[in-house]
């Protein structure tokens, strides 16, 4: 899977889960999600539980920090690399 697929299939799942109602163009690859609260950290829980389930992958506890989750780029990057250790 590429990660223009990943990042679409992410944002999809954002979109309707987190911020339902918004503009689908305010969500763009670099908007910080969790620095700027659109994720708090129940909501990191969940999107964790989401990436592990519709990808099939395993993320360690380090790796659910905002520094992997901030944006969609950040988290096509972390979703790819796990694929790709697979």
């Amino acid at each position: 899977m590429s990660p223009e697929e990943i990042k679409s299939t992410v944002r999809t799942h954002i979109l309707a889960e987190f911020l339902p109602g918004e503009d689908p163009a305010a969500l763009t690859d670099s908007t910080p999600l969790v620095s700027t609260g659109i994720l708090d950290s129940i909501a990191v829980l969940g999107l964790v539980t989401y990436l592990e389930s519709k990808f099939g992958i395993t993320l360690e506890a380090h790796e659910t920090d905002a520094q992997h989750l901030n944006t969609l780029t950040d988290i096509a990057r972390l979703v790819q690399s796990k694929l790709s250790a697979a």
